[in-house]
């Protein structure tokens, strides 16, 4: 799910090297957007329980297993993001990548938490709105550090890659990008959030997340071997990534087998879910899916992002609305769920970032 959080990690328009516009990289995006979705519809228990009626564990009783490795979308986008803010910073100047993500970001973003916050305060709703302080808060996207209560659900994928954003723009883009200084900031990064892990230092932890790190660290490793496939250090960079990212996928996602539990995911099947994304990008980068080139994975690619916002809390209320008002089965439930938040993502693609998004980024990239 910013920024360029899950969803939002636009590829730039301009040719960067061999192969010009990624579309495969679209689709990619919106397949990682669905298995969250799969996840927070039927991989896991709490709220949502509510919306069916029971758990899901009981309306899924096969696929609730697999649903359940969808959690791990957020992974693979985070790749995806270290890839294209490594190329659409490469070249810019600070300003200008400001601009660009702050516009990419902000206007769906401000909607889906407006339009969230609107739907969850109707008398019908049974979920409860959070407060209108809170909300206003909410806005800043800077909810997660002050320990306020949330609207969105996925915000706090976006508090993550707002610190990548940062990070990024300090050591690379605002000194200049070049190859030599983005494989030191892979390096130092890495260290640094190994070091964080046994530090005991809050504030080093919260700056350099080595839980999230290595995700954001091999796709930019992806994106160099997207300039040179020949580069030893970039292939490094990657390998060592996926070599943490994996160990921290199962630290945090696996459990010992637990008949109460929701679900079990082994943990070769989470070192496969973070390997398909770490391959899937590198394909990408190496030009093996340069002939998936249809235009409507660029459709779908801009969808992702809105939809990664909304599904999760207006999804509960179409599921309630259809599952338990309309008594439809479960599959056609989570079938029509989904279709209308990618209709809703539609909408919001087409009504407010089309014409906001380049209107933000003209009055940043011109403020003084």
């Amino acid at each position: 799910m910013l920024v360029d959080p899950p969803g939002a990690t636009t590829v730039p328009r301009r040719r960067s090297g061999p192969g010009g516009r990624l579309r495969a990289l679209d689709g990619l995006r919106l397949v990682a957007a669905l298995m969250v979705a799969a996840y927070h519809f039927g991989g896991r228990d709490g709220e949502v329980g509510e919306a069916w009626g029971s758990s899901p564990k009981e309306q899924f009783p096969t696929l609730h297993e697999y649903f359940a490795y969808g959690c791990l979308g957020v992974q693979v986008f985070f790749v995806i993001s270290g890839f294209v803010i490594c190329m659409s910073g490469w070249g810019r100047p600070l300003r200008s990548f400001f601009a660009s993500r702050a516009s990419r970001l902000l206007p769906a973003y401000w909607v889906a938490v407006l339009l969230v916050t609107a739907v969850f305060a109707l008398p019908v709703v049974t979920y409860q709105a959070v407060s209108p302080s809170d909300a206003l808060v909410n806005l800043t996207m800077l909810q997660m550090p002050l320990g306020v209560d949330r609207v969105l659900g996925v915000c706090w994928t976006l508090w993550a890659e707002v610190r990548f954003y940062a990070l990024y723009a300090l050591c690379v883009v605002l000194p200049g990008a070049n190859r030599r200084r983005v494989i030191m900031f892979c390096a130092v990064w890495t260290l640094a959030a190994v070091i964080a892990e046994n530090a005991d230092m809050p504030l080093l932890d919260i700056v350099v997340m080595p839980e999230y790190a290595p995700f954001f660290i091999g796709g930019v490793g992806l994106y160099l071997v997207h300039q040179d496939r020949r580069d030893a250090y970039a292939w490094g960079i990657v390998a060592v990534s996926w070599l943490i990212g994996q160990h921290y996928a199962v630290q945090s996602l696996w459990h010992a087998p637990d008949e109460d539990g929701f679900s079990y995911r082994s943990s070769l099947g989470i070192i496969a879910v973070v390997t398909f994304g770490f391959v899937a990008v590198a394909a990408i980068a190496l030009g093996w899916l340069r002939w998936a080139d249809w235009r409507w994975l660029t459709v779908a690619g801009a969808l992702t992002y809105p939809f990664y916002l909304v599904h999760e809390h207006l999804g509960w209320v179409v599921i309630h609305a259809l599952h338990r008002g309309l008594d439809l089965p479960s599959g056609v439930t989570f079938a029509l769920t989904t279709a209308s938040m990618l209709l809703l993502a539609r909408l919001l693609n087409h009504y407010v970032e089309k014409p906001l998004t380049p209107r933000l980024r003209a009055v940043l990239t011109k403020a003084r």
